[in-house]
């Protein structure tokens, strides 16, 4: 276990490795509880380096012997590395060690799936495999031979030897220890190929257990069509002769880049119509996509250290965001970006958790594997795309990829490409990277002789460290709208950078309607006085489809706000706008299914919070049942349209127009299930023949507090089916009433199927208990209880998990002093676990200390 009072890694404390790695030769004997690793690694002295102490990270190992130029050498070691005297001149390092991968639960480093060996070697895992410099600035080529009697024997790189009961691998690309990968097991491969644009032949192949082989289609589509818009948008070719992708239950993130050999969750490769729903083919296609472009803004360019671990993922995010809009509808790819920001990454910027894109410090790398980092990281390559033009952004990749393949880069390296190649001072921009919190933008007008003046102001509320902050550099995309609707001035790009700043428009004939953020240009809060009709005048006429969504958001926000402070009824302007927008059948269904939600009961907590009333859960809960209800009531004469208009030809596609024809009409049963009571659903579940209509039907059943029937069907149909029984438990809590969650989520607990130690299944259960936001919040505390009694009990086996998940404890000051105190209790009843891991330990303090 590691130490629970873990130092702290500042950012300004970087210094290069003294020594330098030329080449890397590992071999593997496998044994379930006794793998030999042997390593020989080829050094020599750093010159850029001044520190020249010989360290090497290593935890969980049992050393077995140590050479130097082939002399023994008893280096001394610790739970940390180990230290030796070395020659001032190359020499060759080799180690042996013994490691236990059966025993390994925290799934990090070398550990069994199932009886398959598997890696996942990011951040600092490599450590728990042999003795190595496990830092990502340390860069080399890898040889490794794997030995043992499993059928299938992979690592990164291209194969070149194997035999029975072994083969070998090299990768010739330079490449630091976090990208190594090995899998070996019992695998079967739905294989294809695909030619480069140079006209290289790339054997495919798409790993699973027996038994998955009808799950691996779609993925490997999705491998294709990403290895294509590579090519054709950013001019990335694959480098290698093989590219391999293995399916493993048990992981603790989505997916994971290594060179050649990508290792993902099972949940985010396999897919077939009877067991995946719409969503999880798009999340499919999106992650494969991710992990396929690091191979460029990730392995070829890597990160010089953590700290700039925004610059792969938030780049890479970005560019698989591109892709989906690309593959699908891009007006619903950006909505549904920010309502993943807003409800994930905003938060989490204006809470105890709160941390700038580039933090300047951490205790435990894991726990900066966050929507900050990720999605809010993605959110500021795009507003440089934005600021220098799409022509500009494309000539600085090219730069960025001509200059630094082979390298570990900075945020400085990656901003300076843009500056050269557009003569742009990016310094203030850079503080999108330093500064945390979210940005407020107020708006003010002023309309004069033709004039139309546009006033904007922006301000960061303190965050954890950094109470003062400096203005930023914000794009913020306008347009005018007329009195008749029509657009009088086009999209322009305002940059905001001094704290207020105005912006004139002359020359017309009347006071115009701004469409401010359009695309939602940054990733700020927007403050507009607007009244009710103004927001359903945008929601009818704006021409950006985010802004005329954001319309209709604002004005539901509105109307729930006033329900939960003031009594007030459902307004009339929010759903006769509604109404006319679900009218329209020109739209995309996709789009008119997004328009149909609402805020989350988190997001409407958090607004109450920011204008200093203390968020009420059941308050909450209720107004959002009784919006949805009267929704439902005045749209009853054409929800049987809408929904019709679900029902597709032919055979299923998860495509983009199958798919948003189906979430339309699933919107659409979800407000007749409150007027028919959940009879038209229970015809749907009957005879739905994909996992997307049976899901939804399911869930309608169990909102309308009916299905224990089909759910026990489901049950019986899915059972041996884990990633299919992962939904079946999320569902249950995800959808109870808030004062039956926490004895649902408890009964679940005890359910023979429920696998704690597996990541999906642990999350599926307490992350539908977190997301339901007035039974998690149950004045009892009891969901506060389970959630810490589990916590508890996981982090000696899976610290990751555990210190994730401790995050649906961080708006915790937003809420009453009762719910508080029970919060407290339990933060301090975990914060005080004996041996406490230091991932968990720095989550808990941090959220303590906010």
């Amino acid at each position: 276990m590691r130490d629970a009072a873990p130092t702290t890694i500042y950012l300004k404390d970087y210094t290069p490795f003294g020594y330098i790695v030329d080449s890397v030769h590992l071999t593997f004997d496998l044994a379930p509880h006794a793998t030999r690793v042997k390593s020989r690694i080829a050094f020599r002295p750093n010159p850029e380096a001044s520190d020249k102490t010989f360290f090497l990270h290593g935890e969980e190992l049992k050393l077995i012997r140590a050479s130097i130029d082939g002399a023994e050498v008893t280096p001394d070691v610790t739970d940390k590395g180990l230290t030796a005297s070395v020659p001032d001149a190359p020499f060759v390092w080799e180690a042996e060690v013994e490691i236990d991968p059966g025993n390994n639960t925290a799934l990090e480093g070398l550990y069994m799936s199932n009886g398959m060996y598997c890696t996942q070697c990011e951040a600092e895992g490599f450590r728990k495999i042999t003795y190595y410099p496990d830092r990502p600035d340390v860069m080399s080529t890898f040889t490794v031979r794997i030995n043992g009697n499993l059928p299938v024997l992979l690592s990164n790189g291209n194969p070149t030897g194997k035999g029975k009961g072994w083969a070998e691998w090299t990768d010739p690309w330079p490449k630091p220890a976090y990208l190594f990968a090995l899998v070996a097991g019992d695998l079967v491969a739905h294989s294809d190929g695909f030619t480069t644009k140079s006209g290289r032949h790339v054997d495919l192949n798409l790993w699973v257990r027996p038994g998955d082989e009808g799950k691996c289609a779609f993925g490997m589509e999705a491998l294709k069509k990403s290895m294509k818009w590579d090519e054709d948008v950013y001019g990335r070719e694959y480098d290698l002769d093989v590219f391999n992708i293995v399916a493993v239950d048990d992981f603790n993130m989505g997916a994971m880049e290594n060179k050649g050999l990508n290792i993902f969750n099972s949940s985010a490769v396999l897919a077939s119509p009877e067991t995946s729903t719409d969503a999880n083919f798009e999340r499919i296609e999106a992650i494969i996509a991710h992990e396929y472009f690091h191979n460029w803004t990730g392995n070829r360019i890597t990160c010089r250290d953590w700290f700039q671990l925004c610059l792969k993922e938030g780049l890479t995010v970005f560019r698989d965001a591109q892709f989906t809009s690309d593959m699908r509808s891009a007006p619903v790819k950006r909505i549904n970006d920010v309502i993943e920001l807003r409800a994930r990454q905003f938060p989490e910027d204006n809470g105890p958790l709160a941390h700038p894109v580039r933090p300047e410090s951490f205790q435990e790398i894991n726990n900066f594997y966050t929507a900050t980092v990720y999605e809010k990281g993605a959110e500021v390559i795009g507003m440089l795309k934005t600021l220098v033009g799409d022509e500009a952004y494309a000539k600085a990749l090219d730069l960025y990829f001509e200059r630094h393949d082979g390298q570990a880069c900075t945020i400085e390296d990656w901003l300076k490409v843009f500056e050269d190649t557009t003569g742009r001072d990016l310094s203030q921009f850079k503080r999108w990277y330093s500064q945390a919190g979210t940005p407020r933008v107020k708006v003010e007008e002023d309309w004069a002789d033709g004039t139309y003046t546009l006033t904007l102001s922006q301000s960061t509320p303190p965050t954890p460290g950094q109470p003062e902050k400096l203005p930023q550099v914000i794009p913020v995309a306008v347009g005018l709208l007329g009195p008749n609707g029509d657009e009088v001035r086009g999209t322009e790009v305002l940059e905001l950078t001094d704290a207020r700043q105005s912006f004139t428009f002359e020359g017309l004939a009347a006071k115009p309607v701004p469409s401010i953020l359009r695309g939602f240009s940054a990733p700020v809060i927007l403050e507009q006085d607007s009244t009710p009709a103004q927001r359903a005048f945008m929601l009818a006429h704006d021409t950006d489809p985010f802004n005329r969504w954001e319309a209709g958001r604002a004005l539901a926000t509105e109307t729930l706000l006033g329900m939960i402070t003031r009594d007030a009824a459902p307004g009339s302007d929010y759903l006769d706008g509604l109404l006319a927008v679900m009218r329209d059948d020109a739209l995309d269904p996709a789009y008119r299914a997004l328009m149909l939600g609402l805020p989350t009961q988190s997001e409407l907590a958090g607004m109450l919070h920011d204008k200093g009333v203390t968020p009420d859960p059941m308050a909450i809960w209720t107004a959002v049942e009784t919006l949805r209800q009267a929704t439902a009531q005045h749209m009853q004469d054409l929800l049987p349209r809408l929904h019709s208009q679900s029902l597709v030809d032919g055979p299923y596609r998860p495509d983009a127009e199958q798919s948003g024809k189906r979430a339309l009409g699933s919107a659409a049963l979800a407000l007749i299930s409150r007027l028919d009571g959940g009879t038209q659903a229970a015809t749907e579940y009957a005879r739905a023949d994909n996992m997307t209509l049976q899901l939804s039907a399911l869930s309608c059943l169990l909102k309308s507090g009916k299905g224990e029937a089909e759910l026990a069907a489901f049950y019986e149909q899915w059972r041996h089916d884990r990633l299919v029984m992962d939904k079946w438990f999320g569902l249950q809590v995800a959808l109870a009433s808030p004062d039956r969650a926490p004895e649902i989520a408890r009964r679940l607990t005890e359910h023979p199927d429920f696998n704690w130690k597996n990541p999906n299944r642990f999350r599926a259960l307490m992350g539908g208990l977190a997301m339901n936001h007035a039974g998690f919040h149950h004045a009892s505390g009891a969901s506060y209880e389970l959630l810490a009694d589990w916590l508890i009990r996981l982090d000696p086996v899976n610290p990751q998990t555990t210190a994730r998940m401790c995050s649906a404890f961080q708006t915790w000051k937003r809420y009453d002093a009762d719910r508080q105190d029970l919060i407290r209790a339990q933060l301090i009843r975990i914060a005080e676990t004996p041996d406490l891991s230091r991932d968990t330990t720095e989550m808990i303090s941090r959220i303590l200390a906010g």
